[in-house]
């Protein structure tokens, strides 16, 4: 009778435990819990809000990488004619349910078993259809943008939709495609239009209603500072600077970190002379405000299509004998900045990839362009091309190894000039790259020095980067594998091949004991763990 009773007890037990869990999946976040992520999670587009893309899962590790093997597969479905069927935003997971992102549509999928458990689909009046990079969870809602300009808010039980707000002009040719982020009480967002001749700009909105809460523009209007960095109205009214990556956040600090996009014209400048702020450059935002607390120009007067959207790097290290509170940028540009995040002080500025565009530096640490290399019509060699020393692909930085990683692009090009008027519009001109090198580079933060690099066998997409305190650092290679490198040495350990190129970055989470590594390729979700 006594194990009867004891059997009925431990039944008990098991059938709360397991109606516990099955209200768990699909639960809330509470947004606190984004300054602390647990580690079932990957709560937010960089995994924290640093931006670093660092895990401190170790199930998977140096020692044991290579029995890595398949534990699901998700392809996205059929849905359409003309639906965008890549994953180029960074999968978020919350309470064992992975929200993904193409143009217009959100699924939720079982992080176990990757079962779908909703759809959603926006119906849209246009816009350009590039890709999304995400969506953001704040309590029962998730946020996504849309291609057509809204800001769409979904319950996250059963991808209901709870409001939806226009957040740019569609009519301006802008387009939204941002992972938001939430900051607090804010949703931020940003816009898209990478050759659109309109003003960039972030946005902060309500969580509840979608309302506008700041604004803040990336080229300023006539009279405030930065606008003598233009030579007129017409021209800053024209900038560009296209906020088109999300950006990361200091909760201490309350600053939100942002990197900007290249100004318009794209190749031609005579009619744009000066610095041309705040395009190319890392700006700090007061988070409540949106007001400006500090920026630094990664790309002063650009003139090659080099936006400074890569992300902000947030870490504490050590610089001149001392702690600090530092942000480090790989910037497309073909430089690595390390800042102090609390007031912008420059403390490397370095090349990662070869350049020949830089004079040298000013005395806030700012590349000085050499005008020799500005587009003409006869053409000029310039390192890099167009695509930069690194374009959207995440870097990562590992507290556990003090590397900073990217997956760069050495190469040259030619840039020529097309139109020569008066007014010139949009690119007004053209680049023919001739030669590129991709490699994958392990950066001292100290120094900007290389500690160590990998050469990959042929150029072209790679995809974003993961490092986990498993001293592993997972990237994609140009020929459509996953691998994964002692993160210390840079010792291959392990790869798969998955038909098609890396289209996100790589993300890791535990459930139930065991450590998943996702990544998107594709159409094509793959999730491997430990067996």
């Amino acid at each position: 009778m006594k194990f009867f009773f004891v059997l009925l007890a431990l039944l008990a037990l098991t059938s709360m435990q397991a109606t516990g869990a099955a209200q768990q999946v699909g639960a809330g976040l509470d947004p606190a819990a984004l300054v602390h992520p647990a580690p079932d999670s990957w709560p937010t587009y960089n995994g924290d809000y640093s931006g670093r893309r660092f895990s401190t899962l170790t199930q998977i590790n140096d020692k044991n990488v290579k029995s890595l093997s398949l534990a699901w597969l998700y392809q996205l479905p059929n849905v359409g004619e003309g639906v965008v069927r890549r994953l180029a935003g960074t999968p978020i997971v919350v309470n064992g349910v992975i929200y993904i992102t193409v143009p217009d549509h959100v699924w939720a999928i079982d992080a176990r078993t990757s079962k779908e458990l909703w759809h959603y689909a926006w119906t849209s009046k246009g816009g350009i259809h590039i890709g999304n990079r995400g969506a953001a969870i704040s309590g029962n809602s998730l946020f996504f943008e849309t291609p057509d300009c809204n800001l769409v808010a979904l319950n996250i039980a059963d991808g209901k939709k709870l409001w939806s707000k226009p957040i740019c002009d569609l009519d301006q040719m802008y387009y939204a495609s941002v992972a938001p982020v939430v900051v607090k009480n804010h949703i931020i967002t940003g816009v898209s239009g990478d050759d659109l001749d309109r003003p960039g700009y972030l946005e902060a909105h309500d969580p509840e209603t979608g309302a506008l809460q700041w604004h803040w523009s990336v080229v300023p209007k006539p009279g405030e500072p930065g606008s003598e960095t233009w030579p007129n109205a017409d021209a800053m009214a024209h900038g560009g600077g296209m906020t088109w990556i999300s950006p990361t956040y200091d909760p201490e600090l309350n600053l939100i970190y942002i990197g900007t996009g290249n100004p318009q014209p794209v190749l031609v400048a005579s009619k744009r002379a000066g610095a041309n702020l705040y395009t190319e450059s890392i700006v700090a935002l007061h988070a409540d405000t949106g007001k400006m607390a500090w920026y630094f120009q990664a790309s002063p007067h650009d003139t090659h299509d080099w936006d400074a959207i890569q992300t902000p790097v947030l870490f504490n290290g050590e610089i001149e004998g001392k702690p600090r509170k530092l942000l480090a940028q790989a910037s497309r540009n073909g430089w690595f900045f390390v800042l102090d995040r609390k007031t912008g002080k420059n403390y490397v500025s370095t090349e990662f990839v070869k350049t020949n565009w830089v004079k040298g530096l000013d005395a806030k640490g700012q590349p000085i362009p050499d005008p020799a290399k500005e587009p003409q019509i006869p053409g000029v060699l310039v390192a890099p091309d167009a695509s930069g020393g690194v374009n959207w692909e995440p870097p990562t930085f590992s507290p556990a190894t003090g590397l900073f990683y990217v997956n760069a692009t050495h190469s040259y090009s030619m840039f020529y000039v097309y139109d020569d008027s008066d007014k010139p519009e949009g690119w007004s001109g053209q680049q023919n790259g001739h030669w590129s090198q991709a490699i994958l580079e392990a950066l001292d933060y100290r120094t900007g020095k290389i500690k160590w690099s990998h050469k990959w066998e042929t150029s072209g997409n790679k995809g974003g980067l993961l490092s986990t305190a498993g001293n592993l650092l997972f990237a994609g290679d140009p020929n459509n594998n996953l691998v994964a490198f002692d993160a210390t040495t840079g010792k291959p350990l392990w790869h798969v091949g998955l038909s098609t190129g890396l289209s996100n970055g790589p993300i890791t989470y535990q459930l139930d004991g065991h450590q998943y590594l996702l990544v998107g390729a594709g159409d094509k979700l793959f999730a491997f763990i430990m067996n």
